[in-house]
């Protein structure tokens, strides 16, 4: 499986389909101007920024668990203490 310093060298378009292909849908929340999809890659949370209103996906980013948005996910799910 990829690591997560390998991932983060990737183009947006092989991030895409490398988590396409082997990533796990977690959940979705609305934060400002989009749609965040969570997914689990591996032993790793990924951030997708989808751009509802231009139907395109902006950034993909390995999940920040300091970052206010967590509140969003701890809300509705409990993420593992070990893959964060």
């Amino acid at each position: 499986m990829i690591r997560r310093e390998d991932f983060n060298k990737l183009s947006l378009e092989k991030k895409i389909s490398t988590l396409y292909e082997n990533g796990t849908f977690v959940m979705a929340i609305r934060y400002y101007a989009y749609k965040v999809n969570l997914y689990l890659l591996g032993n790793f949370y990924l951030e997708v920024f989808v751009n509802h209103k231009m139907a395109s996906i902006e950034k993909i980013s390995v999940l920040d668990t300091n970052h206010t948005r967590m509140k969003f996910y701890s809300d509705q799910i409990k993420l593992p203490v070990d893959l964060l």
